[in-house]
């Protein structure tokens, strides 16, 4: 049971990766893309969240390390069911982008404007997706560093959804003004 415990998170993380990764290889051409500095400014914090919440500790600042969940099989498993289930959300809008998707905030060469399946409950799943994730995380970890990591993620995706919302306007013009009318941002049935 403790190889379950160590490895569980970290298998759902990479097989979820490793099929974004063969994935990204069939998509459109990019006629527009976000600068380097812009990417890092969310890929860091990600890169941040993602080690808070996995890390075995961070001795240099204790407090994290606080215990709001107790320790035990339920926490474990709840936070186990919630980052799949965000993951698997995931997958399914990058099946639904196809060939438009993209690692970074990119315009395509004859960009089309998805708004069936997942992108019609919420018009940014993906981020949906990795921040159920990352709350399944924090439940797991059952510490402050977890609810940290969520509140890391939560503000460079929030500033990458930004940036795209602007570029999906300026692209799509009335149309996606009205989308974002009927289709919340990230949490479905808000406005």
């Amino acid at each position: 049971m403790l190889y379950v415990y160590r490895y569980l998170f970290p298998a759902l993380w990479f097989g979820w990766a490793a099929y974004w990764w063969a994935r990204s290889r069939d998509v459109k051409a990019t006629v527009r893309q976000e600068p380097v500095l812009s990417r890092v400014l969310h890929i860091g914090p990600l890169a941040l969240a993602m080690a808070l919440v996995w890390a075995p500790s961070v001795p240099w600042i204790p407090a994290l390390q606080l215990r709001l969940l107790p320790r035990g099989p339920a926490a474990f498993f709840a936070g186990a069911a919630l980052t799949l289930a965000g993951l698997l959300f995931t997958v399914w809008a990058r099946g639904y982008l196809g060939r438009n998707w993209s690692g970074t905030v990119t315009l395509k060469s004859d960009h089309e404007l998805v708004t069936t399946g997942p992108y019609a409950i919420v018009r940014h799943p993906i981020y949906t997706g990795l921040l159920l994730a990352f709350v399944g995380g924090a439940v797991g970890r059952g510490t402050l560093a977890g609810v940290l990591s969520v509140l890391v993620a939560v503000l460079a995706l929030w500033r990458k959804l930004r940036m795209e919302e602007r570029w999906m306007r300026e692209q799509f013009g009335e149309t996606y003004v009205a989308y974002s009318r009927h289709v919340p941002a990230l949490i479905p049935f808000l406005p």
